[in-house]
């Protein structure tokens, strides 16, 4: 795998994760703004959100780096 690939799959892999944090986050989004006879919560978009973002993008690039040590190690072994 050439190196361009392996960066456009890296950040292919990272727009995926970014995605799926998000997706996570939305699932109950309305009851995380209304607290019970509480006004809106607006601390759920500058900490929960960005963690979410950023944690889903973290996890799906660790992974990809995983999957991408058992393939480097067939190239060097037919080297």
């Amino acid at each position: 795998m050439g190196q361009r690939m392996q960066a456009a799959g890296g950040c292919l892999i990272a727009a995926v994760g970014a995605g799926a944090g998000l997706a996570v986050w939305a699932v109950n989004g309305r009851d995380r703004f209304q607290r019970f006879e509480q006004g809106p919560d607006w601390s759920v978009l500058y900490a929960e959100l960005p963690l979410m973002v950023l944690g889903g993008t973290a996890a799906t690039l660790g992974l990809w780096a995983l999957g991408l040590r058992p393939l480097s190690r067939r190239v060097r072994a037919r080297r």
